[in-house]
């Protein structure tokens, strides 16, 4: 059994790093390299544009989420009976693609590929709701900011590895043994799921949860909403982090307005991206030390500057050493603000409900930062880059005196479900 505040055991850090990089896999696969492979066979840019509609599961997963918090396998087990076959569902689909002719399946079989990639992310979105629920359960709220490293970086590795990493290698492997890498690769990170035991070390608690009839979708998140100072915790979600999806997606077009190439941009997103990684674990290291307080305070502040501080590439794009100092800084923070934020969202789920209580909370951050975020093309437009970057970084500064009103009221956390 857990004990409060001890460091998860090297197994279950494996374990979670294991989940959130064979999550990354197929999201790298279908947001990165699939677009560049697709167009590289002359599929109209149309189609490809539509294949954003494929994350839609992702942004829908907060409907059926109460149901895997509440649905066990007698066998498996309450989280394992839902991770494992869906990864290894994952596993069979990019399998039967690297087995498929890829000349065929971007044209006459499109809609056949298409169908295949909507299933891997419905797949995928639905197990990460497990995942994460299992992750709040694992991790002792000391060490949740750890965690959330792991959740950061691993997905980013896997990202990495499965996007520019397979671009890279593609012209070598070809399309049936590059997708079969990435196979075989989910198939290695199914491993430490397969070997936990999950009924020893997290048995199910009955008495806590909520029979998983009609009527659940309602019962379950009114009872999250209702619990104290969850209003003021709503606040904090929606603007922590609202300068950064301001700011964020104009950067690469700043720098293209300036005269950079796609490979300068490839090698910066790549470092900037390891960057990412670093802040993330540097900010999980952090927040067992500092506490969440102080943690996202700090970080937020360090966020904010550096979203702002794009506002000094606005005219000095061909400095290139300015460019990655600015860029490292803001990917590093970024990671760091992210796992601090998930760490606290642990903390606001209840007992047998953490799947979808983080789900949740992780849907109304995103979509609110994705609708600001698809303002900022209007807004660089109309007011120039530099005093977006400026605006984005005000944006952040103004999100920490609500993050102080929430702390500052001594809320409680994680109450028993209503």
């Amino acid at each position: 059994m857990l004990q409060p505040d001890r460091r998860p055991a090297n197994a279950t850090l494996v374990l979670l790093a294991s989940l959130y990089c064979a999550q990354g896999l197929p999201s790298g696969l279908i947001a990165h390299s699939l677009p560049v492979l697709l167009r590289q066979q002359g599929v109209d840019l149309a189609l490809i544009g539509l294949l954003k509609l494929l994350a839609l599961p992702w942004l829908l997963k907060v409907l059926w989420a109460p149901w895997v918090d509440r649905l066990a396998s007698p066998r498996l087990g309450h989280r394992r009976g839902w991770i494992l076959p869906l990864q290894l569902g994952v596993i069979a689909v990019i399998t039967g693609l690297a087995l498929m002719e890829p000349a065929r399946l971007f044209d006459s079989q499109f809609l056949l590929l298409v169908g295949l990639l909507l299933l891997v992310n419905l797949a995928a979105s639905t197990q990460d709701i497990a995942t994460d629920g299992l992750a709040v359960r694992l991790l002792p709220e000391r060490w949740r900011g750890l965690g959330n490293s792991l959740q950061v970086g691993g997905y980013k590795i896997g990202m990495l590895v499965s996007g520019s990493g397979l671009l890279l290698m593609m012209d070598t492997l070809g399309w049936s043994l590059g997708l079969a890498l990435v196979a075989a690769l989910l198939v290695l990170m199914t491993v430490p799921i397969w070997r936990f035991a999950e009924k020893r070390e997290l048995p199910f608690q009955p008495a806590q949860a909520e029979p998983a009839g009609p009527g659940l979708l309602w019962r379950h998140y009114r009872g999250l909403l209702m619990q104290p100072g969850m209003l003021v915790w709503l606040a904090v979600l929606v603007s922590f982090k609202l300068g950064d999806a301001l700011g964020s997606p104009m950067i690469k077009p700043m720098l293209v307005d300036q005269g950079w190439s796609n490979t300068e941009l490839g090698q910066l997103t790549l470092i900037s991206s390891l960057a990412g990684i670093a802040g993330a674990v540097i900010g999980g290291l952090l927040y067992a030390r500092i506490g969440a307080l102080h943690a996202l305070m700090g970080f937020g502040l360090l966020q904010a500057g550096g979203i702002a501080a794009m506002a000094l590439l606005v005219s000095a794009g061909s400095n290139s050493l300015l460019v990655y100092a600015v860029a490292l800084f803001e990917q590093a923070a970024d990671g760091m603000s992210t796992v601090a934020l998930f760490a606290v969202m642990m903390s606001r789920c209840r007992p047998e409900h953490e799947g979808a209580d983080f789900t949740l909370q992780a849907s109304v951050q995103l979509l609110l930062a994705g609708l600001v975020g698809a303002t900022s093309g209007l807004l660089a437009t109309w007011l120039g880059y530099e005093v977006l970057f400026v605006a984005a970084g005000a944006l952040g500064v103004l999100a920490l005196p609500v993050v102080l009103l929430y702390f500052r009221r001594e809320l409680p956390v994680a109450s028993v479900p209503r």
